[in-house]
């Protein structure tokens, strides 16, 4: 064993041992590695701590909006907005009015037109 390495011995609990061995096979690294880069990453007051990141999410683009005003749904269909409003007024649009202000979801929009 090398000079600049000291054996450690811990009692994980059982989930907690198969987190590391389950990470340990998928980045395909030893658990020695990946707990000396834990240690360095999370407890070296050298360096800045990074933010913990706990758990996975997915992200959507920004500009999917999911709720349209009547310029939003007039560019989404590639028409004027008086004919969003016109059509909305008469029902055949699927939208509601709020506060005086139509608006859309983005997802009935586009199911209407695919329906059409």
């Amino acid at each position: 064993m090398p000079e600049d390495v000291t054996p450690l011995y811990v009692r994980l609990p059982q989930r907690e041992a198969e987190l590391l061995d389950r990470a340990a096979f998928d980045g395909k690294v030893s658990k020695r590695e990946l707990v000396t880069s834990m240690v360095q990453r999370y407890l070296d007051e050298s360096k800045p701590m990074p933010e913990l990141v706990l758990g996975r999410a997915e992200l959507r683009p920004v500009s999917a909006l999911d709720v349209l005003t009547v310029e939003q749904a007039a560019a989404l269909l590639q028409v004027e907005p008086a004919e969003v409003a016109a059509l909305a007024e008469a029902g055949e649009l699927p939208g509601r009015r709020i506060g005086g202000a139509w608006r859309f979801p983005r997802a009935a929009l586009l199911e209407w037109l695919s329906a059409r």
